[in-house]
């Protein structure tokens, strides 16, 4: 007999919510990182010659500089413009990689802005659980996959190297400019090759933690049970549920107006869309109804569509009272009905 306490349903829509508010999202850092370090690799190689440039003013001031303009006033003046542009130079990549890294996030799980992931629980200050989690199967199953990333991208890397070292001694008798444009190349192949290898380990890295992410929200059986009757129960979730009932059902009937014989109106507060075809219907059928703002996206609609409109004021009241949306109109409405409807002998006859 199975255990009551086995988790074996999948987590609901709440509990995944709940978790999401709690900052408890499906997340891998492998995305992230991958994404970042494709950015950035990006980055790096289509400003080449823009972040040359400016290493080169660099050096060559510094190397112009005066010594005997070094005092306070010279070494200062030195300081601040290596730092003014070492921060140019940086900057566009480190505003790069920062955009990636929120991206990355946004692209697994959303926009998310929560404070409970960084408020301390002092409840989680155990040292013997602290242990269990330093310790643990998971732990040590995340560091082997680590290990075994790392040895694969530096195997990978070295043997892809060791090619290249076969070129050198041909490489050695070109110029530097050259010796440059072969570097970087070289460096552009063994990038990207590097690059697809993350990037199936990060899309692996993604379907494992999703997997052991649903995993840790699965419910039990009673788990199921007890949220069903909490929702039931919470006055604040079913009027929720009511409201998305509604908007559902709105758009359903308003998409149902461009199908309607005739509009009935008040004319301002009432609306009632009536479809009825001869030989096809045994009596008209309501397809939409509303008031107010409703009735006047109604109307709207019939407008859009060339669907005659009607003004009866009393009959558009009773057919709003009396009706249900997709069902036939009462027999006491025939007549009324009838004469809206009356385009042609045949229509008003089956109301006789």
């Amino acid at each position: 007999m199975a255990q009551t306490d086995e988790k074996t349903e999948l987590p609901s829509e709440y509990k995944k919510q709940k978790a999401r508010e709690e900052g408890n999202v499906g997340k891998s850092q492998e995305v992230t990182g991958f994404l970042a370090l494709f950015v950035g690799f990006g980055i790096i190689f289509l400003l080449l010659p823009y972040l040359g440039r400016k290493i080169e003013n660099l050096f060559v001031y510094a190397m112009n500089f005066n010594l005997n303009d070094f005092n306070d006033t010279g070494a200062l003046n030195l300081a601040i413009f290596i730092i003014t542009e070492s921060i140019i130079i940086v900057a566009p990549i480190f505003l790069a990689l920062l955009v990636a890294g929120i991206a990355g996030n946004i692209l697994q799980f959303g926009f998310l802005i929560t404070i409970k992931t960084i408020i301390p629980k002092f409840s989680k200050i155990n040292i013997i659980t602290g242990l269990k989690n330093v310790i643990s199967l998971r732990k040590l199953l995340d560091g082997f996959l680590i290990t075994l990333k790392v040895s694969i991208a530096l195997s990978l890397g070295f043997f892809i190297f060791a090619g290249f070292l076969k070129e050198l001694p041909n490489i050695a008798f070109l110029n530097i400019f050259y010796q440059l444009i072969w570097l970087k190349d070289k460096a552009l192949i063994l990038g990207s090759i590097l690059l697809i290898l993350f990037f199936f380990m990060a899309a692996l890295d993604f379907y494992i933690r999703r997997r052991q992410y649903i995993t840790n929200l699965k419910m039990t059986k009673q788990e199921v049970k007890d949220e069903y009757k909490q929702l039931q129960g919470n006055p604040q979730i079913r009027a929720r549920i009511r409201q998305t009932m509604r908007k559902m059902s709105s758009r359903k009937m308003l998409s149902n107006v461009a199908k309607a014989t005739v509009v009935i109106t008040n004319p301002t507060h009432y609306a009632v869309a009536i479809k009825f075809v001869l030989n096809e219907d045994i009596a008209p059928i309501v397809l939409a109804k509303g008031t107010d703002l409703l009735a006047i996206r109604i109307k709207e609609i019939a407008r859009e569509h060339n669907i005659p409109i009607r003004e009866h004021p009393q009959l558009a009241r009773e057919l709003y009272r009396l009706t249900e949306i997709d069902q036939y109109i009462p027999q006491e409405l025939f007549r009324a009905v009838a004469k809206v409807l009356q385009t042609t002998e045949e229509i008003a006859s089956q109301f006789q």
